[in-house]
């Protein structure tokens, strides 16, 4: 009953078995017990969410004062709908355990990362993610796998430099504001599956249930530090315990169970690995998601966007594994794999000085911020951004 069980393919090939030789530390293997106890949350939603946008479709002002409680607190507003009360009275009421000095730290040791912080999201995280069909199907059902596939991965990308912003997880600033946001997407999002006649809820579970959310921020969390480490970049201690502070933070506000948020890097990759082995079951909307992101990186490069997308399949299938990466039909780009482990070489060589030479991680801070910020303009340009996500309520 308590005996180990064996890894989940992902663990057994590719850097995710670097990881286990290297990175960390303890015997993360989980137990029959603890699957069973994991799998409880796919049942398990978020009802305060749910609440409010039931009480959008019964109020016409009700979008308003949400907007309103964000941007002045739920006090602010004069006899309030209790479901938005009872909503924000949870979100103002930060856990005992949140630091923001913790959080600011984190924020500075993902701006370092600049642009090469977004190669992890892309290729990892959101690559990576695409392996766990039964989190797919919302994706699937909302029907924009193909027509919107570039736009997804760039409102990603915006949020997540949005979160992990210096600054931007206090109370009242757009970080906050995205991670509330998104929390209530997610619900406009599960009320739209559960309208639907076939959703095989056997098979597929609760539509964006906690498994899944808590899944999503350990793909942003965990696996953007395991994923910038093989890229080469270097972090502290310190630094890989902060990063994953803010994201146990932002994970909280998304409304990810209290018993689901990681308090340290052990607790994060013992909770990934009950993942991998529960929900990592691709099938072929996972190749059909995996063909269109592809298809985004080469058509987003331009002129490059050839090479580009070389790249990026290359750390996927050195990530994954060839197994997964096979499944998900990733191109197979050798030539490109040799490449990055080159650059990963370089990176870390870069990193190691940085490390020894005074002020120079200040320095670094300052220029992945200004790349980050330059991004974000780009981004401007070929989508337009809404910080507010209606579109997204109104596909739900």
């Amino acid at each position: 009953m308590n005996e180990r069980l064996p890894d989940p393919e992902l663990f057994r090939q590719g850097s995710f078995r670097l990881a286990s030789r290297v990175f960390i530390r303890n015997d993360i293997r989980g137990t029959e017990q603890q699957v069973r106890w994991f799998r409880r949350f796919a049942q398990a939603t978020d009802p305060l969410a749910d609440a409010v946008v039931a009480m959008f479709g019964r109020r016409a002002d009700g979008r308003e004062l949400f907007e309103r409680a964000l941007r002045s607190g739920i006090g602010a507003l004069e006899n309030p709908p209790e479901e938005l009360e009872a909503f924000f009275r949870e979100v103002e009421s930060a856990p005992y355990w949140v630091d923001h000095d913790r959080v600011e730290r984190g924020a500075k040791a993902i701006t370092r990362t600049g642009l090469l912080g977004l190669f992890p999201l892309g290729d990892m995280s959101l690559m990576g993610g695409y392996l766990a069909s039964r989190a797919t199907k919302s994706l699937v059902g909302t029907g924009e796998i193909d027509s919107r596939a570039s736009r997804r991965l760039i409102e990603t990308a915006a949020w997540w430099i949005d979160v992990t912003t210096p600054g931007n997880l206090r109370r009242g600033e757009v970080g906050y504001a995205s991670a509330v946001r998104v929390r209530v997407v997610h619900a406009h999002v599960r009320a739209a599956m559960n309208r639907r006649p076939d959703w095989d809820y056997e098979a597929w579970d609760q539509p964006v249930n906690q498994v899944q959310t808590a899944g999503t921020l350990l793909l942003f969390s965990l696996v953007f530090v395991f994923g910038t480490q093989v890229l080469g970049v270097r972090y502290t201690d310190r630094e890989r315990s902060d990063i994953l502070h803010l994201w146990r933070y932002a994970g909280w506000l998304l409304g990810v169970d209290e018993e689901l948020l990681p308090a340290d890097e052990d607790d994060a990759w013992r909770l990934f690995w009950l993942l991998v082995e529960t929900e990592f079951i691709p099938d072929e909307d996972s190749k059909r998601l995996a063909r269109a992101l592809v298809r985004t990186h080469q058509e987003a490069g331009g002129p490059l966007g050839g090479t580009l997308a070389r790249v990026h399949s290359a750390i996927s299938r050195l990530v994954l594994g060839k197994k997964n990466a096979d499944f998900l039909e990733i191109p197979k780009e050798p030539i490109a794999q040799v490449a990055v482990l080159v650059a990963a070489a370089t990176n870390f060589a870069a990193e190691t000085a940085r490390r020894h030479i005074p002020g120079a991680t200040v320095v670094r801070e300052f220029l992945g911020d200004l790349e980050r910020k330059r991004y974000l303009t780009q981004l401007a340009k070929i989508v337009k951004l809404d910080q507010t996500y209606a579109r997204h309520m109104r596909a739900a």
